[in-house]
């Protein structure tokens, strides 16, 4: 039998056979793919070969075979060095949760976000939550904010989960796909699931007054079938994203607006960083180019990397 991967707790699976049945599963002794050091070899959106057995009253799935992948989202884990966790898999888009405040998302998170949807060719929507929250002044640097990313090409949309503002727009971006949701913990990504799709209730919780941080109200990725022919992925908040196994001299190639003005720079080579004639730190004393995105490129460049990391990866 084949399936799809719904659930993964890191040692059962929750399986939708191809039939349109749930399955609860398991791995057959030790597993690997190709090389693939991973605690959890096994990820939400895998597509999976599974046969039934029966023990004793119960029928129990056995999985031994996982199809190739068009994408994944891999991370670092945080005690195993050596170790990687793999979120979800075979992803048509993800979507970034942003809040100025209560928690703040910070531009250097925003960044490495995007430039690994961009280096492993997933479509990557920023969604600006809690407007509802916000004042005159809160709300002109998120305008700032959307204004910047929408010029380098990014889909932006302001919402509130909690009142429903611009809900709908989401939904329509999500018709027929597969998406993801991601951010720091405490943005409103399972309020927004819920808002999206009334009768999934997925838990939520209030932002810590003491630490001004999201609780962890997800702690396991889950797929969701919608009502209106979406499929979305819930997964754990998180609190820092790193770039994995980037070359500093691609780094660049994944900012488009640094794209677009490479070839007018002196050297092939250019790093953007000291280099003389560059048309990358000529827009930006020319006030083309952000100086926040400028800022978290030097960052990644310059090896200025996050404990917590995080990565998008696309099997060759």
């Amino acid at each position: 039998m084949r399936g799809t991967v719904y659930k993964s707790t890191g040692s059962w699976y929750t399986v939708k056979s191809f039939d349109g049945n749930f399955h609860e599963c398991r791995i057959k002794g030790k597993f690997r793919i190709k090389g693939i050091k991973s605690t959890n070899p096994i990820a939400v959106g895998d597509i999976v070969s599974f046969e039934l057995e029966k023990k004793g009253d119960e029928t129990v799935g056995v999985i031994h075979e996982i199809e190739e992948r068009k994408n994944y989202i891999i991370r670092k884990s945080v005690n195993l060095s050596k170790q990687t966790h793999i979120i979800a898999a075979n992803l048509d888009q993800v979507f970034l949760l942003v809040t100025l405040n209560n928690p703040t998302t910070y531009t250097s998170f925003i960044d490495r976000f995007l430039i690994t949807a961009e280096a492993y060719e997933i479509p990557a929507v920023l969604l600006f939550n809690k407007m509802d929250s916000y004042n005159d002044n809160e709300k002109a640097e998120i305008d700032y904010l959307t204004a910047l990313y929408r010029d380098i090409g990014y889909t932006c949309i302001q919402l509130s989960a909690k009142t429903g503002l611009n809900v709908n727009s989401v939904k329509e971006l999500m018709l027929q796909k597969t998406s993801m949701f991601s951010g720091n913990s405490g943005v409103g990504k399972s309020t927004l699931v819920n808002a999206i799709e009334e009768g999934l209730t997925l838990k939520t919780a209030e932002i810590s007054e003491q630490h001004l941080q999201g609780q962890h109200t997800t702690t396991f990725a889950e797929m969701y079938d919608l009502s209106f022919g979406a499929r979305i992925i819930d997964t754990p908040g998180i609190r820092g994203f790193g770039i994995v196994d980037m070359e500093e001299a691609e780094i660049g190639d994944y900012f488009p607006e640094f794209f677009k003005l490479k070839s007018e720079c002196k050297f092939n080579n250019c790093l953007h960083l000291d280099e003389p004639k560059c048309a990358v730190k000529d827009a930006l004393e020319a006030n083309t180019v952000a100086w926040s995105r400028y800022r978290s490129y030097a960052q990644m460049v310059l090896g200025e990397d996050e404990n917590y990391r995080i990565d998008i990866h696309k099997e060759k």
